[in-house]
């Protein structure tokens, strides 16, 4: 088993920055794979970005490319999400996930853990 605990999210106002957290504690080689993942009250969950941890690739959702960053730190088991130039429409319940093997990528289904999420508010 995988725990994941999120941390960092907050309000911000239009433009500004906030970083996300993912601290990994458990069978750490049970997962290979990370991502966020976000959601909105009565629309699906959106994947926003996952990393490979093999390989350091990165995946992103369209709508964040050039703005949020993800990136991983080993000896620490975390996962960060740097989020740049947020917009209202970033607000949201920001959940990380993680899983093992391949494919990796932002796709929701692939994640078999999950955090129990931070909330992220931009205002404009």
């Amino acid at each position: 088993q995988v725990q994941l605990v999120e941390s960092g999210g907050g309000s911000v106002q239009a433009g500004g920055s906030l970083r996300l957290s993912c601290a990994a504690s458990g069978y750490t080689y049970s997962y290979n794979c990370m991502g966020w993942v976000r959601q909105t009250p009565g629309k699906e969950r959106e994947g926003v970005a996952a990393i490979y941890y093999d390989s350091g690739r990165t995946y992103y959702t369209e709508s964040v490319k050039g703005r949020f960053t993800i990136s991983q730190d080993n000896a620490k088991n975390t996962v960060y999400l740097q989020m740049n130039s947020l917009k209202p429409e970033d607000t949201a319940m920001y959940y990380c996930a993680a899983k093992r093997g391949w494919p990796c990528g932002t796709n929701p289904k692939l994640f078999d853990y999950w955090g129990q999420g931070t909330q992220v508010t931009v205002s404009s």
